[in-house]
């Protein structure tokens, strides 16, 4: 499917906390421009599973392997409410040593579309234009590989869909875009495979199409994909 290697490949990962296991032998690949999706019920292991990929903590067991910088953009945003748009890129920049700070606001302004936004305090933006500037700070080190912590979890559905359009763009320029979500439907709208967890297993790794016809032919008849993903969760619990 791909002549290149993976942007991002992580095996057989494994992480315990006391004596609950958290990811039990994951394992997936993200390739330049695309899009993978991580999804599951709550403690299924999803931010566990991106924290190991971004650096953030280190698995008990396994390997994480990148090609270029990685970026993590974590579910609240790591802003400074009281400074403006700008002015947080700015601090962001200079504390990722950028040679040139002015620069790279110039920059994330214009490839985030904030440039109107620049001089507002960020307290005073919406939702969506918060996380804007979040996803914002974690590019400033233009970065081979994107992880986002469920990025539209607090958006209105307006809010997701301008989110989205922007994630798509990065992706269309080769950034691996990988991604938890508790919206099913943005797995199927929007990744080229799918993980779904649960209690730590890895239960599938593929596309969404693959996905629906895997819970068809077990006979849950399913008529979309997130009546096919429960059904899919449902078999796994029986």
């Amino acid at each position: 499917m791909y002549d290149e290697p993976p942007l991002l490949r992580a095996v057989e990962l494994r992480k315990s906390f006391g004596g609950r296991q958290a990811l039990r032998g994951v394992s997936l690949a993200a390739h330049a421009g695309e899009l993978v999706a991580c999804i599951g019920p709550n403690g299924a292991g999803k931010t566990t599973l991106l924290t190991i990929l971004a650096d953030v903590q280190a698995p008990d067991s396994g390997e994480v392997v990148t090609s270029g910088p990685v970026a993590w953009v974590p579910q609240q945003p790591a802003l400074y409410g009281r400074l403006t748009v700008a002015e947080n890129l700015r601090l962001f920049a200079r504390l990722e040593d950028a040679e040139d700070v002015d620069g790279a606001v110039a920059r994330m302004l214009a490839q985030t579309g904030l440039e109107d936004r620049a001089a507002e305090q960020v307290i005073r933006l919406s939702g969506g234009n918060r996380q804007r500037v979040n996803v914002a700070i974690g590019l400033l080190s233009s970065p081979a590989v994107l992880l986002l912590d469920e990025p539209s979890a607090a958006l209105d559905p307006r809010q997701r869909a301008r989110l989205w359009e922007f994630v798509g763009g990065l992706a269309g320029t080769g950034t691996s875009v990988v991604y938890s979500t508790h919206f099913v439907s943005e797995a199927e709208r929007h990744a080229t495979r799918v993980l779904v967890l649960a209690d730590g297993h890895a239960l599938f790794w593929g596309t969404p199409a693959e996905l629906e016809r895997l819970v068809a032919t077990n006979g849950a008849g399913a008529d979309d994909f997130e009546e096919a993903f429960v059904a899919f969760l449902e078999q796994h619990e029986r």
